[in-house]
């Protein structure tokens, strides 16, 4: 620095330069200042890099860049002039003038080398113009120069200086642009450039406006200069290729040679990691292995050392799959039972907790079931040692099977479907599987919250189609981790991908820890890319000409340098075709020997091999060195062809792209030739995916025995571009979530994670659509202000939300409120949900579908789904198509062969009359439209019956059936089974009007010679017939109300189980038609198994009008066999219909009886009561001021059990001999009858008995409660003893709770009614409100007048009912539906209110609240349903004394359990905090409600079906009795606050409950159930109260069913005789059983 101070004054001090700038107005060239400053050291230019000040400018001020100074000085007038035109091609090039202070701004770095700004010029301007950016490197400097001191508009560091003396203002105009005027004093211009010398030395290296450097991270392996790819355009316009790119235009294509990348150095801290530094664990998955290849080493302390979730971006066989496979190991280790184990690996299998974890494969590869297959097979044979199980989702790889496997698992056919998943670890599947299955409740209930890992391989392929597919996967799983706080991995496996920093955002991958970038540098062998654009119109004859000229000539340089050479092409049959072109070519040319292996060692050996095939091409071929090899060749063909190039004894082989995704068979190159697929998905030619181009290139070169590879794609000329900057990775992948939107949001509000627009709102912004929103807004329809204004994107996200919220409403899938911004599914949206429907295809559905439609009908219905619109009709297709249509399928088909809805319809009848084809188009589109077409007319079947539609729903599950068995519902139904071709054919010949029935029927022999064949083929078909499943239907008609008639009908097995034929249960359809047999009244889908005799089911059916229908139909139809249905046609013309009742009163407004009354005042000792209610006031006079016997109907909570307490003691303190007897319906109820009689501190003992000796033995006054069976017994021996004192002491009855009358309790009754008709006894009768309560009015003895009937809606207190219903099976689906909306309900409820949810099981009680306790964490409501003020650490205390862990986890967020298995301790810990309001919900089973303590704000019952379990009967489905339900609604009575009921419940049930709450109660007799009433009889003529059959009839006339079989004749089956009669038989049957 101080040899530079010394030169500078020695520059200021010479004479002639001080002179020079002493000269007033004097002026220099550019040249004269480029050659003034080239003895200036370099370090002066380090030092003086900042932007010039306006009018402060010294000749040192001058912005010179670090530049060679030598070159510079010596820059020729003739480089000038070069200058000039260069300037003006930039100038005045319209595509480069705008970019002029781009091309400046990096023309003036003084930090990057040139290669780096060619490499950024090229980015700029595109590689069209490569030749313009050469030259601009070569006029670096002047141009540079040039554009600052030229162009006004330019703002930049070279901007245009203007020099002026010290003292002046003003700068002095000159007339020349390229001049630089200038005046100064010497002495001034001495002292002014050391002062600015020595304050540029004193100032930092940069100044003016810092702009963030990209960040460096520390994965990213690249030899790009920059960190996120060579993204140019948003819009794809600008590309740019690898330095060292060549491009050729010859006569027949276009050539784009890109040379391998160059290596990325290793850093420091890298080294390979032998395996045998790895533990036992991760080194037995990894045989023969000697060390981790260096991308594996790198990721290997993340992957398996860590639970960081991961993004691997690298090259096709650079070795992602290992790393894939050390994050599953990862998992396997922290699931050992013992942390030592693996190091000893011989207890390392038995030491894994193998039930605990889930691990998914979602591979997005091409959907083909051999490339899943040999996914299973690598990952299962690399981790058999451990015990790993791997397997497919199922056993088809088809998006039909998936369906039909889920709605198997739906339907009840669970035990199996449990199995395989409890015994699987690691399941590979696709996106769209994966969709499937997450989006079912039971699917993500059972396996997804195992699901520990999950792996997506190609995750690139975020920007085709199946991107939203993938999108919304992530989506679900980032918001399982979140809402349930568990523990999912995820491990993203990319190809090189230009922003992977996106995709990074998106999969929750950390860009520090997680993110793993490896350039095309790090493939396992270098490959050489050439990109050959062959010229000529596409498919036209010069194109396939130049195609195929092209293909030979690069084949025949390949094999001429001594290589292998595989060709791609995208049909079976032009791997042969291909073959046969190139070798006339050959031979031709007369080169046909270079291609020939017939000097290889074992060349005769092999044509040996060959000559056994039967395959005639393959073995011409061979002779020649060209092999063939396609997925429609025999495996040992295959095999051979294989094994043969492996040997180098073919050199060229022609194959598919299945031997590059199936076998890994390398060659040195590889040539794709053409690039257009058909894809039947879309019915149409589309480009090969970029995976593939990936997946072939991967194919190209020999690990261990080449250094390089090389791989040709041949494509048309105008998609040269396309995938060029595809397989460069120069485009952005961009999100595809859009499109499928609509159908994802669908399905998230099936499944309940979304219900409102908030939540819809929080869900984008787990996509990938929502990181490039910000990132491109563009794209997205929006500005660039956007992003910046609202950089949550909440508006867009609102616009995207409610517009698709929009389109479901209107399509009827669910239904959406603009007010409350709630979204609740319709039965239409959860079918498309269930089975993958697009909204587009629901509104087709809504617009065709007609309550009555034939087979024709409804395949012209199916044939306009959306899902097939890609399937298009071309011209060389209408023959055959017209063959079909007129000659083989039997269906008219509206619109023929003239539309692409007639295709569609064609071939699917084709497909189940099992038409063979000869078009290879046709045959996949035949394959796409039957796997389709199975499933959507699945979800057309339950759109049918939800809508109740009987013609057409019959139509659909026959066609349904039709395609599943690919046979017509006409053909004999025996053709299901696996019959010989001759038993088969002779049976349609002869015996084809045979019935099933008339078949078993027949002996072996007869049926031998009906076919006319022997006894052997008969037995066959015997067997066949015996079979096949058929039932027998009975019913039963019990009318409830004067408008409702149960219908009981019994299904019964009438064929032989073979488990083999029919697994492991037969579903069926049963459902009543209404008497036109057009419309459903209700539907069930029952299974039949093998255990199981039969099926007894319930449908309640309205009664509308006085007159009944007809009849109705009950129907049953097999949902796998057809032909096996059944129907019966049910009468009702001799139905008799109970009367309206018409003796409800109404609640007068009377004034309320205070307690001061003096009858009251006398008995009641609580001061808590003041009043008596309305209903109380009402029938006060009658329960107190008479001794008539009185019935009681009124709501629960109305005051009914006071008054029978204050008519107790009245009666009792009159009468001081007498006692009063309570009579309850079980011990449940008198336990609680008689705290409660206690608690009212009434004048009067009260003794609970349950004892029937106490009960006989009791004397005096006092009230005893006892229980019906303890009533009978001690009637009994009273009856034995003769003894009539206990009765004669007897002074009042009352019978509480009748509405549960039951046999037991009946038979009391009757039994004391019976012995007490000639004494004064006085009964009185209480019960909830009663539809019908005449007939337990004339039972009792009571007048009418002393008959108190209500109407629930005479309820004084607040109480709201309302329900939810649910059109899905009893499964965990069911329960997973119910849990989002009753998590709303109880968090929108007061902060001071409390809530008891009722569910069908103890398991359902910890498995709900762990649902709501996930519904808490996914509304960020950390404190759940804890009272107010109260804190987690307020609870530490009670539950540290819990033995069970998931009770204490589910006090932690306020939920509590009660059952009748829990300890005491638990129990009252759980009841205590309830009341003392810590926790604020409980859940309890079903059962529990006779028993429950307390009761809620909140009431909620979430399902009303059970499972119940007999003997003899297996497990059947049991509904709640009506009963249940009320009792359920009366705890959340209270009189302090208005009390909310919330029923979920089958919609089907709904209406029935509704209307017996609202109505009253149905009560019928029980004593024809079970054998309770013979018993009874025999008791009694055991003591001698019963003599002869009259007395039995005597007896009989003193119970309630006595009365009902007169009223509700039909109910009793009783409608045909007389009641004395029907009495009469009845006990005809009984005495002769005794």
């Amino acid at each position: 620095m101080v040899q530079f101070f010394t030169h500078l004054n020695e520059l200021i001090n010479k004479d002639e330069t001080v002179e020079a700038l002493s000269s007033q107005s004097h002026s220099i060239t550019t040249e004269q200042a480029l050659d003034w400053t080239k003895d200036v050291p370099q370090e002066f230019y380090d030092l003086t890099n900042e932007p010039i000040e306006h009018g402060k400018l010294s000749i040192l001020d001058l912005p010179w860049s670090p530049i060679d100074v030598e070159n510079t000085a010596s820059t020729s007038t003739a480089a000038l002039n070069s200058t000039d035109v260069l300037y003006n091609k930039l100038k005045f090039n319209p595509h480069t003038s705008s970019l002029i202070p781009n091309i400046l701004s990096i023309l003036s770095s003084n930090t990057k080398s040139d290669d780096e700004i060619s490499t950024e010029l090229v980015e700029l301007l595109g590689f069209d113009l490569i030749e313009l950016v050469m030259e601009i490197m070569s006029n670096r400097i002047p141009l540079s120069y040039k554009l600052a001191i030229v162009d006004d508009n330019v703002d930049s560091p070279w901007s245009k200086p203007t020099l002026t003396k010290r003292t002046g203002n003003q700068p002095q105009e000159n007339g020349r642009t390229n001049q630089i005027n200038f005046s100064v004093d010497r002495h001034e211009t001495k002292r002014r450039m050391e002062e600015n010398f020595r304050a540029t030395a004193a100032r930092p290296l940069f100044s003016g406006t810092a702009t963030k450097a990209p960040e460096k991270l520390p994965h990213v392996y690249t030899s790009l200069s920059t960190t996120q790819g060579t993204v140019l355009s948003s819009l794809g316009s600008k590309f740019m290729l690898p330095i060292g790119t060549a491009r050729e235009d010859k006569e027949d294509c276009e050539e784009v040679i890109i040379p391998p990348a160059k290596t990325v150095p290793p850093r420091k801290h890298e080294r390979s990691i032998p395996i045998t530094e790895l533990d036992g664990l991760a080194r037995g998955a990894f045989p023969g292995y000697k060390s981790l290849n260096r991308i594996q080493s790198i990721v290997y302390p993340t992957a398996y050392g860590t639970n960081e979730n991961l993004l691997i971006c690298a090259p096709t066989g650079a070795g992602k799959t290992d790393v894939a496979m050390l994050t599953v190991l990862r998992v396997i280790d922290q699931h050992l039972s013992s942390p030592n184990a693996k190091h000893t690996p011989s207890q390392l299998s038995t030491s894994i907790k193998k039930d605990d974890f889930k691990i998914i494969y979602v591979s997005s590869r091409a959907p083909m079931k051999a490339l899943a297959a040999e996914i299973v097979r690598k990952l299962g044979k690399r981790l058999a040692w451990l015990s790993i199980r791997v397997r497919e989702l199922t056993g088809e790889y088809s998006r039909v099977s998936i369906l039909c496997w889920l709605f198997r698992l739906v339907q009840g056919d669970m035990q199996m479907s449990k199995q395989e998943i409890a015994e699987t670890q690691i399941i590979v599947t696709t996106p769209e599987k994966w969709d499937v299955v997450t989006r079912k409740p039971t699917g993500e209930g059972e396996l997804a919250s195992k699901v520990k890992l999950l792996i997506i391989d190609e995750v690139h392929l975020l920007n085709e189609e199946r991107g939203a597919v993938i999108e919304t996967i992530v989506a679900r799983t980032l918001r399982q981790v979140e809402s349930t706080q568990s523990l999912i991995r995820i491990v993203g496996l990319s190809a090189t991908l230009p922003n992977y920093l996106d995709v990074a955002d998106f999969l929750r991958v950390s860009q520090h820890n997680g993110l793993f970038y490896f350039d095309s540098s790090f493939r396992p062998i270098p490959l050489e890319q050439h990109f050959l654009g062959i010229k000529g119109k596409p498919n036209s004859q010069q194109f396939r000409k130049n195609l195929d000229r092209v293909t030979f000539q690069k084949v025949l340089d390949l094999v001429q340098q001594g290589h292998q050479v595989m060709v791609f092409v995208h049909a079976r049959k032009e791997t042969v075709k291909s073959a046969q072109t190139l070798r006339e070519m050959a031979l031709i040319e007369g080169v046909l020997d270079d291609f020939s292996t017939q000097e290889h060692p074992n060349f005769y050996l092999f044509k040996r091999d060959i000559g056994m095939s039967r395959n005639r091409e393959m073995k011409e071929l061979f002779n020649d060195g060209f092999g063939i090899h396609h997925a429609g060749m025999l495996r040992s063909d295959r095999n051979m062809m294989e094994r043969m190039f492996e040997a180098r004894a073919i050199k060229v082989l022609f194959c598919t792209a299945t031997l590059a995704w199936g076998v890994n068979l390398p060659a040195h190159a590889v040539i794709i030739k053409g690039t257009q697929v058909y894809d039947s998905s879309r019915g149409a030619f589309v480009n090969l995916s970029v995976l593939d181009v990936f997946q072939i290139f991967g194919r190209a070169g020999r690990p261990g025995m080449e250094t390089s590879g090389e791989g040709y794609i041949c494509t048309p000329e105008d998609q040269l571009d396309h995938y060029l900057e595809a397989v460069t990775a120069q485009h952005p992948i961009e999100s595809k979530f859009i499109p499928g939107m609509v159908d994802s949001l669908n399905a998230e509000i099936s499944l309940g994670t979304v219900s409102n627009i908030r939540e819809a709102i929080q869900w984008i912004g787990y996509t990938y659509l929502f990181v490039r929103m910000k990132k491109n807004p563009i794209v997205y329809g929006m500005s660039h202000e956007e992003p910046v204004d609202d950089p949550s994107l909440s508006s867009k996200r609102n616009q995207l939300v409610k517009a698709a919220a929009q389109k479901l409403t209107t399509a009827g899938m669910i239904n959406y409120n603009p007010q409350t911004e709630s979204l609740q599914c319709t039965d239409l949206g959860r079918i498309a949900a269930k089975y993958y429907i697009r909204t587009a295809s629901i509104e087709v559905f809504n617009q065709e579908l007609r309550a009555k439609m034939s087979e024709a009908d409804v395949l012209a219905v199916l044939s306009m789904s959306t899902e097939f619109e890609q399937v298009q009709l071309r011209e060389n297709e209408i023959q055959e198509l017209k063959h079909l249509m007129e000659e083989i399928i039997p269906c008219e088909v509206k619109g023929g062969t003239d539309t692409s809805q007639g295709k569609v319809n064609i071939l699917l009848q084709g497909y189940i009359s099992r038409a063979q084809l000869e078009d290879f188009a046709l045959i996949s589109d035949m394959e796409y439209v039957a796997q389709n077409g199975g499933r959507i007319i699945r979800s057309l079947v339950e759109i049918a019956l939800s809508r109740r539609w009987a013609n057409v729903c019959a139509a659909l599950i026959n066609m349904s059936k039709a395609v599943e068995k690919r046979m017509w519902p006409y053909d004999h139904p025996l053709l299901q089974f696996n019959l010989s071709k001759d038993v088969l054919h002779n049976l349609q010949r002869w015996a084809d009007d045979f019935s099933i029935s008339d078949l078993t029927s027949h002996s072996a022999v007869d049926l031998g010679k009906l076919i006319h064949m022997n006894e052997k083929h008969g037995a066959a078909l015997l067997k066949a017939a015996t079979e096949f499943p058929t039932v027998t239907l009975t019913h039963q008609l019990r009318p409830l109300a004067s408008d409702l008639l149960q219908v009981s009908v019994r299904v019964t097995n009438n064929f032989n189980w073979n488990a083999q034929v029919h697994g492991s249960g037969e579903p069926f359809f049963l459902w009543i038609e209404d008497e036109d047999q057009s419309e459903i009244i209700q539907w069930r889908h029952i299974t039949l198994r093998q255990d199981i005799p039969y099926i007894d089911t319930d449908f309640v059916i309205p009664i509308r009008g006085a007159k009944p229908p007809v009849s109705v139909t009950i129907r049953s139809t097999s949902d796998k066999w057809i032909g096996a249905e059944d129907d019966i046609i049910v009468p009702l013309d001799e139905l008799i219909m109970p009367d309206e009742p018409n003796c409800h009163i109404p609640l007068l407004n009377l004034t309320f009886l205070q307690t001061s009354n003096k009858v009251i005042a006398g008995t009641l000792r609580n001061p808590g009561f003041r009043q008596l209610s309305g209903i109380q006031t009402q029938c006060f006079w009658s329960t107190m001021h008479t001794n008539q016997n009185i019935l009681i109907s009124s709501p629960s909570g109305s005051g009914k059990t006071l008054l029978a307490m204050i008519a107790l003691c009245h009666k009792l303190m009159r009468s001081a001999t007498k006692f009063g007897l309570v009579i309850t319906p079980n011990r449940n109820v008198a336990k609680e009858v008689a705290s409660l009689y206690k608690l009212s501190r009434i004048p009067v003992p009260v003794q609970l008995v349950t004892n029937h000796q106490a009960l006989s033995m009791a004397r005096g006054e006092g009230i005893r409660i006892t229980t019906p069976q303890c009533l009978n017994r001690a009637l009994q021996e009273v009856s034995s003893a003769g003894s009539k004192e206990w009765l004669e002491n007897l002074g009042i009855v009352v019978c509480d709770n009748l509405e549960l009358l039951d046999a037991s309790y009946e038979l009391a009754i009757t039994t004391l009614l019976c012995r007490t008709q000639v004494l004064p006894v006085r009964f009185i009768g209480l019960s909830a409100c009663l539809d019908d309560p005449r007939d337990l009015c004339r039972w009792l003895r009571v007048p009418s007048q002393g008959l108190f009937c209500f109407r629930p809606k005479d309820r004084e207190q607040a109480l709201i009912t309302k329900s939810n219903t649910f059109n899905i099976p009893n499964s965990a689906a069911l329960y997973k539906a119910m849990v989002r909306p009753g998590y709303i309900l109880i968090r929108d409820m007061s902060p001071s209110a409390n809530a008891v949810i009722f569910v069908p099981t103890l398991s359902l009680c910890y498995s709900m609240g762990a649902n709501l306790i996930t519904q808490c964490a996914s509304d960020t409501n950390t404190k759940g349903f804890l009272g107010t003020n109260v804190t987690t650490e307020d609870l530490q205390h009670h539950v540290s004394q819990l033995r069970t862990s998931p009770l204490s986890d589910l006090l932690m967020h306020g939920i509590g359990i009660f059952h009748s298995s829990m300890s005491p301790s638990e129990s009252t810990l759980c009841l205590q905090l309830y009341l003392e309001g810590v926790i604020r919900l409980i859940i309890v089973p079903h059962d529990t409600c006779w028993t429950l303590p307390i009761k809620g704000s909140v009431v909620l019952v979430m399902g009303t079906q059970y499972v119940k379990s007999s003997s003899g009967l297996g497990r059947q489905l049991e509904n709640y009795d009506i009963h249940e339900i009320a009792r359920m609604q009366n705890y959340a009575i209270s009189p302090f606050h208005t009390g909310q009921f919330h029923l979920f419940c089958p919609v089907e049930h709904r209406d029935i409950y509704l209307r017996f709450l609202n109505e009253g109660l149905p009560l019928e007799s029980e004593l024809l159930s079970g054998d309770i009433l013979k018993r009874w009889l025999q008791d009694m003529r055991k003591t001698g109260s019963i003599i002869q059959k009259q007395d039995a009839a005597d007896a009989l006339s003193f119970t309630f069913f006595f009365h009902r079989v007169n009223t509700n004749p039909t109910y009793y089956e009783a409608h045909s005789i007389n009641r004395n009669d029907y009495l009469s038989r009845l006990i005809d049957n009984i005495w002769d059983m005794e």
